[in-house]
């Protein structure tokens, strides 16, 4: 039986990261510090490193005081842990360990594409647009987190 500690929770202000976990890029988000608006602001590069890029992860967090983190969950349609949702999990258990402030999942299904679409929408090309895009998908799903918690708060 594997006994798991319950890790605190993202606090109710302060900026807050949000991450999209990419093959080759990590799109990341913030929002401000009333945790109202989410915002795409920059990615991080997959060099097959993932202790470079958690620190560079460490890095943002400083920088932007976030006070948690927010990870994108890729479950499948049907809302399962797929392989990819459990590579995600491993790699949140990985990254919050280094981290000083609470991480928690999201589910991010559809957020690339929302992304995208919302893009091509705006008249810019997503096909050359891959950072973007990951930023983007990064405000989305920072975006859905950020909805769904003050919907919870009344």
């Amino acid at each position: 039986m594997r006994v798991t500690e319950a890790r605190p929770a993202v606090p109710a202000t302060g900026r807050v990261l949000g991450l999209d976990l990419g093959s080759r890029r990590v799109g990341v988000a913030v929002t401000d510090d009333g945790q109202r608006v989410a915002t795409g602001v920059t990615v991080v590069a997959r060099r097959g490193d993932q202790q470079a890029e958690h620190r560079a992860i460490a890095g943002l967090v400083e920088e932007y005081e976030a006070v948690g983190v927010v990870v994108g969950l890729p479950r499948s349609l049907s809302g399962q842990d797929g392989p990819a949702a459990r590579t995600v999990r491993h790699e949140v258990e990985a990254l919050a360990a280094g981290l000083a402030v609470p991480v928690e999942t999201v589910d991010e299904r559809f957020t690339t594409v929302t992304a995208a679409a919302g893009l091509r929408a705006a008249g810019r090309p997503a096909r050359r647009q891959r950072d973007l895009i990951d930023q983007t998908a990064a405000a989305v799903l920072l975006q859905a987190w950020v909805d769904r918690r003050g919907a919870d708060r009344g």
